[in-house]
């Protein structure tokens, strides 16, 4: 007897169903009987084909329902995790949290603003595609443009099985995603659906006979906490973090994990001294699961959190109705260095260069107090900061001239809105079009017009009452509306939202980006693609009008060639955005 062994992805199970060859519905596993009907965000994800390909196209029958995983990798998990942070959103647990938050959705719209991918493992009746093993199934799949988990082995015997579970053990963390156990399937699809068959009167099984789920020990271990310390973030949160004797944690040494709140201190009890069993959440993210009160020190005092900012020394507060502690001083350096970060960072202005050291080193040697004046730096000031040479200081402002001209979605999350993040701030964009409009629109002296405002925001699907709270608040604000005037002056320019949509030398064209380009960042050239009317893809496929190339470019660039893509490089590409030939 044979079997197939595959990785089991710690994603959301889906079912989609192509007929004739195209995508027709998708949905969520639910009970095995009835998912969600989750067709508009499913096509988001560009791993999923809309439309079938390849040689095996000829025996698809004309109903297909194949299943699979939709996942994050660990980068995406962490990047996504990042941006909310940074938009005072709650965080995800964990990828596959994530992932299913994604999917539900009901707004595809910001579906397709998170890094979701799938592979797919399986057909709906065994013998819709010519195959006699579930090894031959899977590759019948792959040829039809469906992605199947590379690391899947089929005709193994049960040896062969252990010895692969033992080193995707070992191997686990190295994957670009998350895995908890390996699934051991019967390889013969005849087998698997005798092996389907129930005993008379039995009730029928959540699970097919024909495999199990072989998990993998819970990454847990023990350490010490050393110091708890307190972080300010951009809006004044204070956050306290364990600093931990480092320990491994799954291939991985952890030496810090944040406690959040106050409440969340308190609940755990953590102090320092403590034995506490440390786990990465979603084998990334570390955290506390449990105090071993029994080795506890009896001289141990509880943690409090601080009624003076350790950072400015002056007082906080913790409001009403909130978990969260903030230093109320908006001239807190903490605060200052965290709203220049996310104002640089690659979701807002993406300046090239501009890192979490050089922003702190900025503000402490005074050059940067507020957004505008980022862009009054010059190469002969910045050439004489510790470890900033004159190249480096070229690159960076050649950087921030590059980042100048800059969409209304952007913009707007660059401003470091509270509870605005990516999808909020698309949404807000698209609702008012222009800058000029928003700074119109919320006018402080008329309350009505705010309350309008306000009424506005929460007609738009995806929009919460705090969201709509705090953009009315932040735009009716004279200071940030000094400081939106300033970023003008200082030469930024705010393209229209509208703009993105009338079209242009690349309307309905799909490009896809490989490389480093010299002229602009990866982020600024997809936001050019997307103004001209073209949709940005990570992979290629026999869909794709352009893969623009760059220094080193991936392995899109054979893939391109074999499928007969347009190939530009940076020259051609930016011709091309000028209407040139």
């Amino acid at each position: 007897l044979q079997y197939v062994a595959e990785l089991k992805l710690d994603g959301v199970a889906v079912s989609l169903l192509y007929e004739n060859g195209r995508l027709a519905r998708g949905a969520t596993r639910g009970d095995g009987k009835i998912g969600e009907n989750i067709t508009a965000n499913v096509r988001t994800i560009s791993a999923v084909p809309l439309v079938l390909q390849g040689p095996a196209l000829g025996s698809v029958p004309p109903r297909l329902e194949v299943r699979g995983e939709v996942f994050m990798t660990k980068a995406g998990f962490e990047q996504l995790n990042q941006e909310r942070l940074m938009a005072e959103q709650p965080t995800f647990a964990n990828p596959r949290n994530a992932a299913a938050g994604a999917l539900r959705q009901l707004d595809s719209r910001i579906t397709a603003t998170r890094p979701l991918d799938v592979y797919f493992y399986g057909v709906g009746q065994k013998m819709a595609l010519p195959a006699v093993t579930h090894g031959e199934l899977l590759r019948s799949l792959a040829q039809l443009g469906l992605r199947v988990n590379p690391y899947v082995q089929d005709g193994l015997s049960l040896g062969q099985v252990i010895q692969f579970y033992r080193q995707m053990e070992t191997q686990r963390h190295e994957l670009p995603y998350d895995i908890d156990g390996v699934v051991i399937k019967v390889d013969r699809l005849d087998l698997q659906s005798e092996l389907e068959l129930e005993p008379p009167g039995q009730p029928m099984r959540r699970a097919p006979r024909w495999a199990i789920a072989y998990k993998f020990k819970a990454l847990q271990a023990t350490t010490t906490v050393t110091a708890i310390h307190v972080q300010v973030g951009r809006t004044g949160v204070l956050t306290p973090v364990a600093e931990l004797h480092p320990v491994n944690v799954g291939g991985v040494t952890v030496s810090r994990a944040t406690l959040h709140n106050a409440d969340e201190v308190r609940r755990k009890d953590v102090r320092v001294g403590d034995t506490v069993f440390i786990e990465r959440a979603g084998d990334v993210i570390p955290k506390i699961v449990k105090v071993v009160t029994a080795k506890r020190d009896e001289a141990s005092q509880p943690f409090i959190m601080p009624s003076i900012c350790p950072v400015c020394h002056s007082q906080t507060q913790r409001m009403r109705d909130e978990a969260a502690t903030r230093c109320i001083n908006v001239n807190c350096s903490a605060q200052l260095k965290e709203r220049i970060r996310h104002f640089v960072s690659k979701p807002a202005f993406d300046i090239d260069g501009l890192g979490t050291k050089l922003v702190a080193q900025l503000v402490d040697e005074k050059l940067v107090a507020a957004f505008a004046d980022i862009f009054a730096l010059d190469v002969k000031r910045l050439a004489q900061l510790e470890r900033m040479g004159e190249k480096s200081a070229t690159n960076l402002v050649a950087a921030i001239e590059a980042s100048k001209t800059i969409s209304l979605t952007r913009f707007i999350l660059a401003m470091g809105i509270r509870f605005v993040g990516e999808s909020a701030s698309a949404l807000i964009a698209d609702a008012y079009k222009t800058l000029e409009k928003v700074l119109q629109y919320f006018i402080k002296s008329e309350p009505s017009v705010l309350e309008h405002q306000r009424e506005r925001l929460l007609a738009i699907d995806g929009i919460g009452p705090e969201t709509a709270d705090s953009v009315v608040l932040f735009f009716s604000q004279i200071e940030n509306r000094k400081e939106i005037l300033k970023l003008q002056d200082a030469g930024v320019v705010v393209i229209d939202s509208q703009k993105r949509k009338t079209g242009g030398v690349l309307d309905g064209k799909t490009v896809v980006l490989t490389g480093r380009l010299n002229q602009m960042t990866r982020s600024q050239a997809a936001e050019q693609v997307k103004q001209m009317g073209g949709r940005i893809r990570k992979s290629v496929t026999y869909k794709t009008n352009y893969l623009v190339v760059g220094e080193k470019p991936g392995n899109k660039l054979a893939a391109a060639q074999k499928a007969g893509v347009q190939i530009l490089d940076e020259d051609a590409f930016i011709k091309l955005l000028e209407g040139k030939p």
